[in-house]
Formats: C-alpha cells, structure tokens, sequence
C-alpha cells in the first residue's frame, strides 16, 4: 500500500512537471499606440486586454500622430478602451511623444522633455527582463527614443511594428516618424514587421470587416463596466461591443463590400499565434527620400510578417471578448 502511495505522488509529480513546461509563458507587453487614430487600435488594445491568458501587459504607452489629435486625446481614447476592458486601474497608461525622434533626441537629457513618462517606462521595463515585446501600432517615436537614451535594452527586448507597404513605399505609421523607423533599422534590437500594404491581399489590409458584420456581432460584447464611458462621438456605453458600434458608425469605408481594416489588430494576433501569419527573414533596408533601399550585404535582419489568416483572426477576436480572461495587474 504504501509503495502503491508512492508511486501515485511520483506520478502526480511527473504529470505537474510535464503539464507546466508545456504550457507556454505569458508574451510580456508593452503596447505603444496612437490610439485616437481610425479604430483599429482600439479593437487591438480591447483583444489584448481580453487575452490575460496570453498575454503580460505591462503598460500602454501613447504617442500621437497626425489624424489623431494631440497627444492628450490619444490617452484619453487609450483610456476609454482600458475602462471598458475594465483595466485601467491595473495597467499603467502613459504619455509619449507628441513630436518627432528628429525633434526630441537631442533634449533626452532635459529634466521634463516630449514623451518622457513613456520613454522613461520603455526602459525600465526593458531593464528589468530580457522577454519584453513592445507592440508598436503606431509611429516609432517612443521606441527609438527609449534605444537612444539607453542603448544597452536592444537586447533586452524585441519590437513588433504594425506598419510599411514594403517594399513599396508609403504608409500611414510610416510616414508619420520616418527617421524614428530608420534609427531602429540602423541599431541591432530584433525588429519584425506586420506589414500594411494597402490594397494587396498580403498585408494587414486584407483583414477586413464591414459595418453590417460589426452591427451583427458586436453589440454587447466584452466586459460589463460598472460606470459607462463617454465616447469619442458622443454617448455613453458599458461595453466595448456596443462603443464598437459607435466607432464604425463615424469612419469612413473602402473597397467592395465598403469596410474597414483591423490592422492594429492583426499584429497582437500573430504574437498569441504565430501560425496565423507567414514570416520571412530580409537583410535591413533602410529608407531614404520615401523609397526603400535594399541593402542586401547587410548582417543585420529583420523579420517581415505578411499572407495573414483573415478568418482565423477575426473568429479569435469574437471568441475572445465572448470568453474574456482580463489581464492582471503586475504584482
């Protein structure tokens, strides 16, 4: 009996031993965004919140660009879609640049300069682990900042860009910061790309939805809040499915059917499934008088992401704010 004991603990053991080094570790994140711009990075930032089984979210850092607003208004949309993804008291939301790499660099040693707290942040984080993913969705301004200040993180974290036509030239995110881009290109930080590529079936433009899809699916969806949130466009809402609603009734439609891109999107969802996106290894390009630049000699790489699972992406998003996990808050 007591040998028969044994060997039941010694095979509990095994199987918990076995059991957890299969289950894969959390993808620690910080999520840099312009977060008032179009609506793709508020339903990205929605699924990721939702996933706290995939995912460590350290912070969200905001950074503003063009279509946007100021850099206030991109927090403030930062901060409506954290409180109906009932996070924003456990995940730290802050400030980054409202200008340019070009013109902040050079005031990275002034006591309070453009993107300070989300720079600032980047490198602490990065500090403290060599895990960290920081998820750009929009201009690369905090994140070259954070390498220039100190640039000892570059190993210690790798950066995924939703952004670029590559290797055609243009791009919203792209365009925004163009000099932020091609400082990170020119340092040794492990750099992917989701590409955009308006238009082609390759890029992040292919994974679309259109209003009536929206209307159908949305309403309701996500987390309950206790207190509703005022939206971008006025009226108050408890879920996110139902401000979803909102957001696609003011934007405007492309293609046929008429419907919108879920770009930002498409980028947390190849860091949960990397299956859902084929990725190939290129010498780093670099990018001079909005043309690219092939540099074929060069050792250093980059990763392209491109041929995404349009469906696998979007039933995983549903399924995601129908059975969320909300992330938790860092101990």
């Amino acid at each position: 009996m007591k040998n028969n004991i044994s060997s039941l603990i010694l095979l509990i053991t095994i199987c918990t031993v076995l059991f957890s080094c299969g289950q894969p570790d959390n993808v620690r994140i910080i999520f840099d965004t312009d977060a008032n711009n179009e609506l793709d990075d508020q339903f990205a930032l929605m699924y990721l919140l939702a996933n706290g089984k995939s995912f460590d979210v350290e912070g969200v850092t905001v950074n503003a660009t063009k279509s946007g607003g100021g850099i206030q208004e991109h927090y403030d949309e930062a901060q409506r879609i954290m409180e109906l993804a009932v996070s924003f008291d456990k995940v730290p939301l802050l400030k980054g640049a409202d200008a340019s790499f070009e013109e902040i660099s050079s005031t990275l040693n002034d006591e309070n300069y453009d993107g300070k707290a989300a720079v600032d942040f980047i490198v602490k984080e990065a500090n403290e682990g060599n895990d960290l993913v920081v998820l750009a969705v929009g201009k690369l301004t905090n994140i070259a900042l954070a390498l220039k200040k100190d640039p000892s993180i570059a190993s210690k974290m790798r950066v995924v860009w939703l952004g670029s036509n590559y290797p055609k030239p243009g791009e919203y995110n792209q365009d925004n910061d163009t000099v932020s881009m091609n400082f990170i290109l020119n340092t040794k930080v492990p750099f992917e790309m989701v590409t955009v590529r308006y238009g082609e079936a390759s890029g992040t433009d292919a994974v679309r939805v259109t209003q009536e899809e929206i209307n159908t699916r949305m309403p309701g969806m996500g987390p309950k809040t206790t207190k509703p949130i005022r939206g971008r466009h006025g009226g108050e809402f408890s879920t996110f499915g139902d401000y979803a609603v909102s957001l696609f009734e003011h934007i405007e439609y492309h293609g046929d059917p008429p419907s919108r891109a879920l770009f930002d999107l498409v980028a947390v969802a190849i860091l949960k499934n990397p299956n859902w996106g084929e990725v190939r290894e290129i010498p780093a390009p670099i990018l001079i008088d909005n043309q690219w630049v092939e540099r074929p000699e060069n050792p250093r790489k980059i990763t392209l992401w491109e041929n995404f699972n349009r469906d696998a992406i979007i039933h995983d998003f549903y399924h995601s704010l129908s059975n969320y996990q909300n992330v938790q808050p860092k101990l």
